[in-house]
């Protein structure tokens, strides 16, 4: 039987509890867990704590809820700790990482594209605009994201572009960095460079043009880096 969940933060020890079965392997991934008023009692807590427990966890990815069947375990890897450490990376870490997984994303883009594809970029990137200041250029951010993440999704490669989804608040915040800071702002010429790249479906030529867009922004970090030293 499952411990009890603590009387503090309740939806958060449930959530816990549910967390520990299920990285113990009791609640195997793909198997469907007690229902909701079985959770309540084994959990100690009410129907209304589990529900939002439950949410928690979808959200985490390590449940699924399907309509009309129940609850299933999803995922026995709760991603909440990765994100943690990463939050203490350094901006250059991030766009390190990041010019890592576009430029592997660019090579595959560019032999795997369609003619859709390449339509629907050079749509994204007149779509990209400038940033409005009116809302911080919170907008101007989401817009570019669509750009990048779109070559990620051309690429062809699922497990690429789940990670560049599940980081994508850290590429926002690389983006912004170049609105909010001194690094130099790749412009619309730098993102057209990438597209021409893969539309000549020369892999090399399209990892480099990634590696060229990044690099100002790389090298200014590790200047700084070095000025701290």
């Amino acid at each position: 039987m499952l411990l009890q969940a603590p009387r503090t933060s309740l939806a958060d020890s449930a959530a816990n509890s549910i967390r520990a079965e299920i990285a113990a392997g009791r609640w195997a991934v793909g198997s469907r867990i007690p229902i909701e008023p079985q959770l309540a009692q084994l959990l100690g807590v009410s129907r209304g704590t589990v529900r939002e427990a439950v949410k928690t966890l979808v959200s985490r990815g390590l449940l699924e809820v399907r309509q009309g069947s129940g609850t299933y375990v999803r995922s026995g890897f709760d991603p909440s700790a990765s994100l943690q450490k990463m939050r203490r990376a350094s901006l250059r870490d991030q766009f390190e990482v990041r010019r890592a997984l576009e430029v592997e994303a660019a090579r595959l883009a560019a032999v795997r594209h369609t003619a859709k594809d390449l339509r629907n970029l050079k749509a994204l990137l007149e779509k990209r605009g400038v940033p409005d200041p009116s809302d911080g250029g919170a907008s101007f951010i989401e817009r570019d994201l669509a750009f990048h993440l779109a070559i990620v999704d051309i690429s062809g490669n699922l497990a690429l572009a789940e990670t560049c989804r599940f980081i994508a608040g850290y590429i926002k915040e690389t983006i912004a960095s170049t609105m909010d800071t001194s690094l130099p702002e790749p412009d619309t010429a730098a993102h057209t460079a990438i597209m021409e790249a893969i539309a000549s479906r020369d892999p090399d030529r399209a990892a480099e043009a990634v590696r060229a867009f990044m690099s100002p922004m790389i090298d200014a970090l590790a200047q700084d880096a070095e000025l701290v030293r």
